[in-house]
């Protein structure tokens, strides 16, 4: 291990450090900074942006810091909102200790960003993390040379097993005890060299970084420093700057490109000096089974593979085995029947009967739907997509389908949210966040509240279509025809340019059970939170509709558009109920098909308009949230008849075909 030590020192304050996480995506930044704070954690929107930044407590010895954790950089010059956000912290955040956290597997790739916080000033740690991965790949790192060279303390660490995380504790207590600015650097080339003397030399204003870092950013062309440095510099020194920039950035060769390539030449270096990699030895099943995934011709039947297992695990286990036994063991022969003798007899009020355990009641209704229908289906449906997260896969996916996703003004990047969409499209429209783009952002989320159902709403629709091959195939058929026909057109319409891509991949690896049974347990814990009061508030809602005549009045409204579609009445029930949730309407058309209300045709054309119908109530707020009023509304505005008019599509084709379901 090296040990961690600094040069020049001045006094600091300790319980005034600030302290904060920097890394690209995927390098276990998160879990470090899980494993420092522990549950001294808070997670707010960063002023001015949707853009979530935790902050947490380090406590050493008795001496508390603040740390936050920041979103993935890849680099100062910001491309995304969240690397924008990430630089501001960096630029005026004032931060007393920067730790960079790496992948050791990945060091070449690491260090340019490595140089780059080395040049802003503060003190620098570079954090080698998922040291584990590296040493069973047969990767020696020569941490002692690493921190000669780059004059700052180097710690390797694995944040799963905790692994050089007291280790990190202990630099990090020293770093802030010998607080010293960073003043030596690398030499880039002559004329980058000459031009960045040049800028620092004119530039007047007292900044919290260095000026070395400021003219470095400005040879890149770096607009938003610009901004930063209004407030320091006359617009005489202004536009001295904009002048040299402009005949710097006409040369033949940029001295940005230039100064790219110093980097890697010398982060090239360094890596090949500090890493021993074995000889001969041939590529690993995990790197073959990488490049399979990401091939078009292997990766397809791969993602079949994926999705059948899915359907397994959530259609049949979780949406017909754990929903039989809970739906007609345990609440159709013990709880029902024992809830409503006791209601009967304790509480003769016929008003307050229906309530509890009326048609619509609290208990035999909401409670019933929540727990019997609808948690076994997020449960195995969370289960599945952290074992699939946790093993790599989903960046890899992103890849393979990044070109289709192109003619939907997405990104492979989409894929994350959209995937995230199957499990609580609530959930995915707050992690279109990380989308590069407005246009990207606004696309996902009308396609999130369009054409993907939530697990619970989709585990449903496999029970209710999982006995019939052809009809479950014709839904899924309609539902991804919408879901590009519509990503297509609005494409066309919304104005902007062809989304760029790039992503960190990491290794395949086989998913720890503590952290998958972790990740199943937050989610579902979050989920119940949040859907057993709309559930029950739903039932409330909908008993009060019925003492007023307004339950009544809205249901014989909607009959008629429900048979203009092919379907029976009594459907018209469940569209009511997927006003406050798609997924208590979904339970809902469980209901008629169980009691054979609903069967072939129509409950394909129920399945579909249901699926594209409104989002649900808590979707719909946090739109409203991230998009506005407007966009919201307009969302739903163009769903609502959207809808209705594929379910009657749909039925006019089938009945036209004489299909036979």
């Amino acid at each position: 291990m090296a040990s961690c030590h600094n040069t020049a020192t001045v006094d600091s304050a300790p319980g005034l450090a600030r302290i904060v996480l920097v890394g690209a995506p995927n390098v276990g930044k998160s879990l470090l900074f899980q494993r420092l704070t522990g549950a001294y954690v808070t997670v707010s929107n960063y002023p001015g942006t949707t853009v979530e930044v935790a902050q947490g407590q380090l406590r050493i010895h008795g001496t508390s810091y603040t740390i936050l954790d920041t979103p993935g950089l890849r680099s100062l010059l910001a491309l995304s909102d969240e690397e924008r956000v990430t630089k501001d912290i960096l630029l005026q955040g004032q931060p007393s200790l920067i730790v960079h956290v790496a992948d050791a597997k990945e060091l070449e790739r690491a260090l340019p960003l490595t140089f780059q916080l080395r040049e802003l000033g503060p003190p620098v740690i570079l954090v080698l993390n998922m040291i584990d991965e590296a040493i069973q790949q047969g990767l020696s790192i020569d941490d002692d040379y690493l921190q000669e060279a780059l004059g700052i303390p180097v710690v390797p660490t694995d944040a799963v097993s905790r692994r050089g995380i007291a280790e990190l504790r202990n630099c990090i207590t020293q770093t802030l005890k010998k607080q010293a600015m960073t003043r030596d650097h690398f030499t880039y080339s002559t004329t980058v060299e000459a031009a960045a003397q040049k800028i620092e030399s004119g530039l007047h204003g007292s900044y919290r970084i260095s000026k070395r870092a400021i003219a470095l950013l400005l040879l890149q062309g770096d607009v938003e420093i610009e901004m930063f440095m209004s407030a320091q510099e006359r617009s005489q020194t202004l536009e001295d700057m904009r002048s040299l920039m402009a005949g710097s950035n006409s040369s033949h060769h940029s001295l940005a490109f230039q100064m790219a390539l110093d980097r890697q030449r010398i982060a090239k270096s360094l890596a090949a000096r500090a890493i021993r990699e074995p000889m001969g030895q041939s590529r690993s099943f995990r790197e073959r089974l990488s490049q399979l995934a990401i091939h078009p011709v292997t990766g397809l039947p791969l993602l079949l593979l994926v999705l059948y297992g899915l359907y397994e695990l959530v259609g049949v286990f979780g949406a017909q085995t754990a929903v039989d036994f809970l739906e007609d063991t345990l609440f159709g022969r013990y709880l029902n029947p024992w809830v409503t003798e006791v209601v009967h007899r304790l509480l003769p009020w016929t008003a307050i009967q229906d309530l509890l355990i009326g048609e619509y009641g609290v208990l035999t209704l909401g409670l019933r739907y929540a727990i019997a229908i609808i948690l076994p289906i997020v449960a195995t449906f969370f289960l599945a997509f952290a074992l699939v997260e946790d093993s790599g896969y989903l960046p890899r996916l992103a890849m393979l389908l990044d070109r289709l996703f192109k003619t939907i003004g997405l990104s492979g990047r989409a894929v994350i949210p959209i995937v995230l969409g199957f499990g609580c499209d609530t959930m995915a429209t707050l992690v279109t966040r990380t989308l590069e783009t407005g246009r990207e952002r606004l696309i996902a989320n009308f396609l999130l509240a369009l054409a993907i159902p939530c697990s619970a709403q989709l585990g449903v629709i496999f029970a209710i279509l999982a006995g019939n091959a052809m009809a479950l195939w014709i839904w899924a058929g309609v539902i991804a025809a919408n879901f590009l026909l519509i990503g297509y057109l609005t494409t066309q319409v919304l104005p902007g340019e062809q989304p760029l891509f790039y992503m960190e991949i990491p290794p395949l690896r086989l998913p720890r059970l503590g952290n998958v049974l972790v990740k199943t347990y937050t989610r579902v814990h979050w989920y119940l939170k949040e859907v057993l009061p709309l559930f029950i508030a739903a039932s409330v809602v909908i008993w009060l509709g019925q003492l007023m005549g307004i339950f009544e009045a809205v249901v014989q409204g909607l009959e008629p558009v429900v048979r203009m579609i092919g379907l029976p009445a009594d459907a018209a029930v469940a569209f009511l109920f997927g006003f406050f949730r798609r997924d208590y309407g979904a339970a809902g058309l469980y209901d008629l098909q169980a009691a054979g209300a609903l069967i072939g045709v129509p409950l394909v054309v129920a399945a579909v308009t249901l699926t594209l119908f409104v989002p649900c109530v808590a979707q719909f707020a946090i739109t409203v949230k991230e998009r506005g009023w407007r966009t919201a509304v307009a969302m739903a505005a163009f769903i609502f008849p959207y809808a209705f008019f594929v379910g009657w599509l749909v039925n006019v084709v089938l009945t036209g075909l004489g299909v036979q379901l």
